[in-house]
């Protein structure tokens, strides 16, 4: 028969260990979730002109709002497609004798609202989501020939 003190020894023993294999699976834990985090850090950050980038390298781009409009090129993007081929009965830009009458008809306000809306299979903004009310009055302005 084994005696107290040798029972007693086993027990602490077992215990030991058990306290050795939990502490190294949290230990283990600890250590998976610091490199899952640092695998989820961003390689890098973006700050706008004028805003003090919180790390040295940061990329600065300029802001929406600072972003050049170019009615030419905002016009080769987003409207040339069909206003210069007629696409899906867009009026052309090229047809001088199709805009006066348009606007001699309904009138530049409309042509304005119709481009806004959108009109037939023109999209809302002609797809330019990013454009302004007034990018919009400038777009119409130059498809019409009356900038």
């Amino acid at each position: 028969m084994l005696s107290n003190g040798f029972k007693s020894r086993v027990v602490k023993l077992g215990l030991l260990v058990l306290s050795i294999g939990i502490a190294g699976s949290v230990w283990a834990q600890s250590t998976r979730d610091q490199q899952i985090a640092e695998r989820l850090q961003p390689v890098g950050s973006v700050c706008l002109a004028g805003e003090e980038c919180a790390s040295g390298g940061a990329t600065v781009v300029a802001s929406a709002s600072e972003a050049v409009f170019s009615v030419e090129a905002t016009y080769d993007q987003y409207c040339a497609m069909c206003h210069n081929t007629g696409m899906a009965g867009a009026p052309e830009r090229s047809n001088d004798a199709h805009w006066e009458a348009r606007i001699a008809d309904a009138g530049m306000d409309t042509l304005i609202n119709n481009a806004i809306t959108g009109i037939n299979a023109m999209p809302p903004r002609g797809m330019c989501s990013t454009c302004s009310d007034d990018q919009i009055a400038e777009l119409v302005g130059y498809l019409s020939g009356n900038e």
